[in-house]
């Protein structure tokens, strides 16, 4: 059998969580932790059903609490280490990801949105963007990829890991029940034909030698003793998180130059959103389309730019504005009118995105 997984290029038909299971063993993810929680399930399943012949791991935990703990666990002793989850998991994991964000730790997290509040459906929604883009205790210091498609799940699942042993910030993924359980077309690659240089693991702990004598001592803490000493490390986090923000941001965007009414939305919904605007700019509408791939950091620049030369900003999400709210905090002080379209838990169509839009024009 092949070292690698994938050796080249071929188009597959997959469930969603079948994809991040192949994208994370192409990663070189080491080992995964985890608890059953739909929609997520079928990545554990998939990646305990790879991992035995790659050389990789798993460790069914208690709880999402002791799965994001041992996450961190395996991330300090220098693997590759991921989790995922979904739903009142995500809200357990706030409290070891809070940890990973003080210490800076590199723990990539799948998350596949479910209904909300609480235990709600085990289908669908984006309702889980404001949990994971702030969830915790802490200032948000963590990249969030937003996907649509199934070969953005790919992609961005093999990217979460560089990115996060990059710049030592916890980075995740976040789908949703419909990418996790429907069956799309998508092209597998090895990454590193395509180029990708991976950023190697290393220990925080049990490193050889003396620390202070032979090596740097390595500081790893989420408690401090008074005010200002966490103020002080808070600085240095912000100037970093700022710096690599400017790199990791992303989006997509098109007909934003001269529209009237810019569609903005994001992940599995852009799909509609992005249907709709293809059709009514055939009709001669003056209609734009944005979208963040990155909900954390946000495309602060580009969006505050498209809502100053759009006269109404169509906000279109399958959750009650927490979307908006992103979107809000970027373009404060602009005079552009907020539309919302908000369905929370329920998916959205590009008919009604386009119905919505020509009722505003």
């Amino acid at each position: 059998m092949s070292e690698k997984l994938i050796t080249e290029e071929k188009r597959v038909f997959m469930t969603g969580n079948e994809v991040v299971a192949w994208a994370a063993v192409a990663a070189g993810a080491e080992i995964m932790y985890g608890y059953p929680i739909t929609p997520q399930n079928e990545i554990m399943h998939y990646w305990t059903r790879l991992a035995p012949k790659y050389d990789r791991k798993f460790l069914q935990t208690e709880d999402e609490l002791s799965a994001g703990f041992t996450t961190i666990g395996g991330v300090m002793a220098g693997r590759k280490s991921f989790t995922a989850t979904a739903g009142p998991g995500n809200t357990l994991m706030q409290e070891p990801l809070s940890m990973a964000e003080a210490m800076r730790l590199p723990v990539v997290t799948v998350v596949q949105q479910r209904g909300g509040p609480s235990t709600a459906t085990v289908i669908y929604s984006q309702q889980e963007v404001t949990l994971t883009t702030f969830g915790g205790n802490g200032e948000g210091m963590r990249v969030v990829y937003s996907t649509a498609t199934h070969q953005e799940l790919f992609d961005y699942t093999i990217k979460s890991f560089n990115v996060a042993w990059k710049y030592r910030f916890p980075t995740f993924v976040l789908g949703d029940g419909y990418q996790a359980k429907m069956r799309e077309s998508l092209t597998l690659y090895d990454p590193e034909q395509k180029g990708v240089d991976f950023v190697p693991a290393e220990r925080f702990v049990g490193k050889p030698g003396t620390p202070g004598v032979d090596r740097e001592p390595g500081h790893y803490r989420n408690t401090y003793n008074v005010e200002e000493e966490l103020y002080d490390v808070l600085q240095e986090h912000f100037a970093d998180y700022k710096k690599m923000a400017e790199e990791v941001v992303e989006y997509d965007a098109f007909d934003t130059e001269d529209a009237d009414v810019v569609v903005v939305s994001h992940g599995v919904v852009s799909r509609g959103a992005k249907e709709a605007v293809e059709r009514m700019r055939k009709e001669g509408k003056k209609v734009g389309y944005f979208r963040p791939i990155t909900l954390r950091p946000m495309p602060e620049k580009q969006l505050k730019e498209v809502a100053d030369k759009a006269k109404k900003l169509l906000v279109v999400e399958s959750a009650q504005g927490q979307f908006a709210k992103l979107i809000k905090d970027v373009i404060y002080g602009s005079t552009t009118e907020i539309v919302p379209l908000f369905k929370p838990g329920v998916g959205i169509t590009t008919e009604e995105i386009t119905a919505k839009t020509k009722e505003i024009l």
